[in-house]
């Protein structure tokens, strides 16, 4: 062995901890779930008006239509709708916006519109909860279920589920213009 003195032995033994720190920080890195940075972005329901959809969900739930895209040669527009609090920048060509879009962390609504159903009065969408059953729902949370389902059947929503019917007291399920479940449940502090 190579002599040391006592200050050389403590750098040595302080460079090797070191080492191995960093070692292990790189592994756990490595090591990181495969699934790191995934975040839930949004789901996208079809619907046959866009005109009554955008109202229902910004005037009756209180979401904001975040953006628009016209598709003319599919002959199809999105919607991204949101609880959004932030400033919704209004100068953005197409590409920029689509960014903008995918760059936020919070969830969506997109609605799709497909140009022409909301002329056809026998055009109907299914909202999977009728045979065959598919998809269910999505759900709010409000600060008051009683108060925020009471205003909006005096709106004219259709009311599936009022707050206290059933087994399940204090949570009610109402309907979009297309039919498409919502579940209005109590936001928890």
């Amino acid at each position: 062995p190579i002599p040391c003195v006592p200050w050389q032995s403590q750098l040595w033994t302080l460079a090797v901890t070191q080492l191995q720190k960093r070692t292990e920080s790189s592994a756990k890195k490595e090591m990181s779930s495969p699934t790191e940075g995934y975040a839930f972005h949004h789901t996208m329901i079809r619907v046959k008006d866009p005109v009554k959809s955008v109202d229902f969900y910004t005037r009756l739930l209180g979401m904001k239509q975040v953006a628009k895209f016209d598709y003319p040669s599919g002959k199809f527009s999105l919607y991204f709708m949101a609880f959004y609090d932030k400033e919704i920048p209004t100068d953005l060509d197409e590409a920029a916006k689509f960014d903008f879009i995918f760059a936020q962390n919070v969830p969506f609504i997109e609605l799709t519109h497909n140009w022409g159903t909301e002329s056809d009065p026998d055009f109907s969408y299914h909202n999977g909860n009728t045979e065959p059953r598919g998809y269910g729902h999505i759900a709010i949370v409000v600060p008051d279920v009683y108060a925020a389902t009471e205003r909006l059947e005096k709106e004219g929503v259709t009311i599936i589920k009022a707050p206290d019917a059933g087994s399940m007291k204090g949570l009610a399920f109402v309907a979009d213009p297309d039919g498409y479940r919502i579940e209005i449940l109590r936001k928890r502090v």
